[in-house]
């Protein structure tokens, strides 16, 4: 019998094959279904673009372009002068100062209340915290015009009308949807990193700030960034309680202008992209923490 020698044995390579991904149905009809919700998206969002477009666009126009028909979207020639004289016309950076001063004072008291508050109702076990959260929920479903004049008067007698106090100080004792969210977010976090900080000797006070509040970001984001909105926007509560030119914010300071140069629409306009510009910007650079925070908070009941 013949015996092959090892140089006539045939060679088997082994072959592997990379396994190449394959597009399931389900898979399709994922791609599909969203591809279909962003064309339908995108001219909704055309929509609410609309306004802001009409307006930067009037901002750059010359008087002659204001009121031509067919309109004009894209101004020609491009009057940038009007950005500075909106500026020139009226106190914008004073306007602005005292804008920012409420805004970030009102945004800091609002993170500060809402999450130790929202700490308590969450994290610690007390007889009726849920009785105190209904009760915390149930004054949102009271319009603000029924609690203006009785806060007015309180404000009155304490002699706080006339500056910035009836404007920041209520915010640092809490606001019942950021309660809300917070509270939500905050029954995220499981309890045993609270439970071992508790053996560990942590206070609630140090687990609050060293535990809860570093992995609540998202959150406290969106807390920052509701309040901070509401407070730059803010037109009637400035209207009420300030009566000195020299505190006012923007949005009394725009309305001013408008009523002393109302047929001044180029400036105007520039005016009002001035003011809306840092919304846009804010949510721009923010909204991946926005979304996320909203989202997180609904979490857990």
């Amino acid at each position: 019998m013949a015996i092959e020698s090892p140089a006539e044995t045939p060679k088997v390579q082994a072959t592997t094959r990379t396994p190449q991904p394959v597009l399931t149905r389900k898979r399709v009809m994922h791609i599909v279904r969203e591809l279909l919700t962003h064309i339908a998206l995108l001219p909704a969002a055309f929509v609410f673009l609309l306004p802001f477009l009409w307006m930067l666009s009037t901002s750059l126009k010359v008087d002659a372009q204001l009121f031509a028909y067919p309109p004009i979207w894209i101004p020609n020639p491009i009057n940038w002068a009007n950005y500075p004289n909106a500026i020139n016309y009226i106190s914008f950076f004073l306007y602005l100062r005292n804008t920012l001063t409420i805004a970030v004072l009102s945004t800091v008291g609002a993170l500060l209340s809402g999450s130790l508050v929202a700490y308590s109702l969450s994290r610690i076990p007390w007889a009726g915290r849920n009785i105190l959260f209904i009760a915390t929920i149930a004054t949102l479903m009271i319009p603000f015009q029924v609690t203006l004049i009785p806060l007015f008067l309180v404000f009155r007698n304490l002699g706080w009308v006339g500056d910035f106090r009836p404007l920041i100080v209520p915010h640092f004792f809490g606001n019942a949807l950021y309660i809300f969210l917070l509270r939500q977010f905050f029954m995220t976090i499981p309890m045993e990193l609270s439970e071992a900080a508790r053996i560990d000797g942590a206070s609630e006070l140090r687990i609050y700030w060293a535990i809860i509040l570093p992995l609540a970001k998202p959150a406290l984001a969106t807390v920052a960034i509701f309040e901070f909105i509401a407070r730059w926007r803010d037109y009637l509560g400035p209207l009420i309680y300030l009566s000195n030119q020299k505190l006012y914010t923007l949005s009394l300071g725009l309305q001013q202008y408008s009523s002393q140069y109302g047929r001044e629409w180029g400036l105007l306009m520039a005016a009002s992209v001035l003011i809306t510009l840092p919304i846009i910007l804010l949510f721009f650079f923010l909204q991946k923490t926005f979304v996320q925070g909203v989202a997180l908070t609904g979490i857990k009941g």
